[in-house]
């Protein structure tokens, strides 16, 4: 999907406020509310929108950790990848999964209420996965930053 500037605009006053009126997105963007409507409904359609979320602090719920988890698998079959990646969907504690190139094959996100609850977590569920070979676990000791996507300029 080509998006011109006021695409990227539309979706620059989204990324900062999802619930801002078709007005005052208008505002910002220079066009009137019906032709906003139009393309977030574009937007949406094609998928570029995938949703609207709520940002919740972790710590405000009991989620006072987030721990950082490096994991190799035995095998690369594309079953042994299918099945540790519907595993991890099941873990509700697992916030984002990435299969990476490097050293392991996974890096694994996921959100705790302390050491112990962790201690739980490994013990529970994520080392009752079959095929893990190694693992190493990194706790987060400080968020340094947290971003929207750079939207400069028109896409091509």
């Amino acid at each position: 999907m080509n998006l011109d500037k006021f695409d990227l605009a539309i979706l620059r006053v989204l990324q900062e406020n999802a619930r801002a009126s078709l007005n005052d997105i208008g505002a910002a963007v220079g066009l009137s509310s019906t032709p906003c409507w139009n393309r977030i409904k574009r937007m949406e359609a094609a998928g570029v929108i995938r949703g609207y979320t709520v940002d919740i602090d972790p710590a405000s719920l009991g989620f006072m950790d987030t721990v950082i988890v490096h994991v190799t698998l035995e095998s690369h079959s594309e079953e042994t990848l299918y099945e540790f990646g519907r595993a991890l969907a099941q873990i509700p504690e697992v916030l984002e999964a990435f299969l990476v190139s490097g050293d392991y094959d996974y890096y694994i996100r996921i959100a705790v209420r302390d050491t112990r609850d962790y201690e739980r977590l490994l013990r529970e569920q994520l080392y009752r996965i079959p095929g893990i070979r190694h693992s190493k676990s990194c706790f987060v000791l400080r968020r340094l930053k947290e971003t929207m996507l750079p939207l400069t300029g028109p896409a091509t």
